[in-house]
């Protein structure tokens, strides 16, 4: 029989997992945390009810957890900010990203009882370079590394549907918390009145508030209409001018300084295909699923992120 309070997420420890569980927890969601190094978690996420080893060792005590569950969100995957784009990093991307996913459906096979709904992690560099081009859930993917890389991804997770499993694809923007990720990096050069855009300045940042892109992810587990890709994106994407600018404007300090795309190529690699290029993604599923933004707007966000 199905707990329908029992959700199993995986990527718990890192910023989204976090802020989710959180929530899963207050909404008196069992929350069953997969992860590799179960104490950490147990520190970072204390609102779980149980956490398990997730390694092939382990195969039959997360795979006892997994059956039964209504839920599995699946949010693990090596950092895209992390180290410079080598070789052997963009295998950990692809792997951490597409094997995984193959391991949970593997064992979705296996078990009694699928969970009722997967909500897998993607992002919107799905799109790949899509310019100033509006893009819905419906767009192609473009054909950069990350584009090739979430595209695999989501061909993985959507197996899943084949088992009459719920499927969502969360196709994530640039998430935007005061602490983590992208946002602390952004505000640097600007601390020291350094900051400015990467140029050409023309590039769409696709980007969301953590509150938003939890709220989202909770449409799509409690959802039964969510299905398919949907973009986790704010309503008004911004160009990385613009999106500076504002920042500037919050920070009090001038975004004057541009910074060329050709130098950021040189320090990090392939990696700069993604910050020079850009996608314009709109969240249209979410919106007609009736998801209400608190924070669609950039500067009241970023605002509320830097309490300026």
């Amino acid at each position: 029989m199905t707990d329908s309070k029992r959700v199993v997420v995986t990527g718990a420890t890192g910023l989204i997992g976090r802020h989710l569980c959180k929530q899963l927890a207050e909404r008196g969601y069992q929350v069953v945390v997969f992860t590799r190094n179960p104490e950490k978690a147990r520190s970072s996420v204390p609102e779980a009810s149980e956490y398990v080893a997730w390694t092939p060792q382990y195969l039959d005590d997360w795979a006892n957890a997994l059956n039964g569950a209504y839920g599995l969100i699946h949010l693990a995957g090596a950092p895209i900010f992390g180290p410079r784009w080598d070789e052997q990093y963009k295998t950990e991307i692809r792997d951490s990203r597409v094997i995984s996913t193959r391991v949970l459906f593997g064992a979705m096979t296996e078990i009694a009882q699928p969970p009722q709904v997967f909500v897998s992690g993607s992002a919107v560099g799905y799109y790949g370079d899509a310019g100033d081009v509006l893009l819905d859930e419906s767009a192609p993917p473009g054909e950069l590394f990350l584009s090739q890389v979430t595209a695999e991804w989501e061909r993985e997770a959507l197996r899943a549907q084949d088992l009459g499993v719920r499927t969502v694809l969360i196709r994530t923007g640039i998430v935007l918390d005061p602490n983590e990720g992208a946002l602390p990096q952004l505000v640097l050069p600007f601390r020291f009145y350094v900051g400015g855009p990467i140029l050409p300045g023309t590039q769409y940042i696709s980007w969301i508030h953590i509150e938003d892109e939890v709220g989202i992810i909770l449409l799509a587990l409690e959802n039964g209409q969510a299905q398919g890709p949907m973009n986790a994106t704010a309503p008004n994407p911004e160009t990385n001018a613009d999106f500076t600018g504002t920042l500037g404007k919050v920070m009090g300090t001038p975004a004057w300084l541009p910074v060329p795309g050709v130098g950021i190529k040189v320090i990090l690699g392939e990696l700069a295909d993604n910050l020079v290029t850009g996608q314009r993604a709109l969240p249209t599923k979410a919106r007609e699923l009736g998801y209400e933004f608190k924070h669609p707007d950039l500067e009241p966000a970023l605002r509320d992120l830097l309490k300026k």
